[in-house]
């Protein structure tokens, strides 16, 4: 468990994603959903990522079911709003916001919601006063309890660390994306603010079961946007070229001890960077959701797993991600 924040609450190291309860990974069952929900609370998940966006309040409500069936257990349940609507700076208002909100509490079941994060809104908006009055103001009428942002690129995650209502700021850290690790997380730490690391396992290529011949579904991302034809492209295998990724998997293999899975390795390597709160990876099915929480009781990494990974991402991977987010 660590603090996140300023929400002042403490969560699970290991939380759970639940894009892939709505939408966009292929078809998931409500009861797989149910499954994965289930499993991860019994492990000690506390941390639950979502968004009104996915499948539309699809993931909302299952969550809702959850937190319904789980009275007593101090979950935290961290939304986004923002990506419903076109993606205009001027669609950040106080109107939107109170509406959005009041879905997803609705949805959830809840009277306020634990943390509100604006879904990687456009750049401009981290400049505009009145975005935060706005959240400030849900915050004082008790809608919400704490509000962050879920960001693309580092240099909006530093705009958003600067304002001092921001509790938490979620952004995309892993073993090929680790830009983050030069400005974004020492700021976060020395302004106090929460860092929920996103997209952990680059849509599954660390966790080393993919190959060349591997294939997704056609309601898949990584089908439908793998050149960002729907979305940023980072959120697909964090933007890293699918074969490109495969062989920088197979120069990490032998890093990893026999003791953990890939994925667990790429997980605890997360936890173990410095001013990083919770890792939300997603889960399926109940068996990933319990096997990514394991990787919270694995030793941390040792210095010479940490060069490791930094030589491999630095040769094969950051000339295709560094300087695009």
């Amino acid at each position: 468990m660590r603090t996140l924040g300023r929400t002042g609450r403490k969560v699970s190291v290991i939380g759970l994603g639940a894009w892939q309860l709505g939408e966009a990974w292929g078809t998931v069952t409500a009861q797989d959903a149910h499954e994965v929900l289930d499993a991860a609370v019994a492990t000690g998940v506390t941390m639950i990522d979502t968004a009104d966006a996915y499948g539309d309040g699809r993931s909302e409500r299952f969550i809702g079911e959850l937190l319904a069936r789980s009275a007593g257990r101090d979950l935290f349940v961290a939304t986004k709003m923002g990506r419903r609507v076109e993606q205009r700076p001027e669609n950040y208002n106080a109107d939107n916001f109170r509406a959005w909100t009041d879905r997803s509490r609705s949805y959830l079941g809840v009277d306020s919601l634990d943390l509100v994060q604006l879904h990687c809104p456009p750049s401009p908006v981290y400049a505009d006063d009145a975005v935060f009055d706005a959240l400030d103001g849900l915050v004082a009428a008790g809608a919400i309890r704490a509000y962050g942002v879920s960001v693309e690129t580092c240099a909006e995650a530093l705009a958003a660390i600067r304002r001092p209502g921001v509790a938490t700021v979620q952004i995309i850290l892993n073993c090929f994306r680790q830009k983050p690790l030069d400005e974004v997380l020492p700021a976060a730490t020395e302004a106090g603010v929460g860092i929920i690391a996103r997209v952990p396992l680059a849509s599954g290529l660390l966790s080393g079961k993919y190959d060349e011949t591997t294939t997704f579904d056609a309601d898949d991302h990584r089908t439908f946007n793998r050149h960002g034809e729907s979305f940023d492209v980072g959120e697909t295998f964090a933007g890293v070229p699918f074969e490109v990724g495969l062989a920088a998997v197979r120069e990490l293999a032998p890093l990893v001890p026999d003791s953990m899975s890939m994925s667990q390795f790429a997980l605890r390597w997360i936890l173990d960077q410095p001013g990083v709160t919770t890792v939300i990876p997603g889960a399926r099915n109940a068996e990933q959701a319990r096997a990514n929480a394991a990787a919270a009781e694995v030793p941390s990494l040792s210095t010479e797993q940490i060069d490791g990974v930094r030589d491999v991402s630095d040769r094969q991977i950051r000339p295709h991600v560094h300087d695009r987010w």
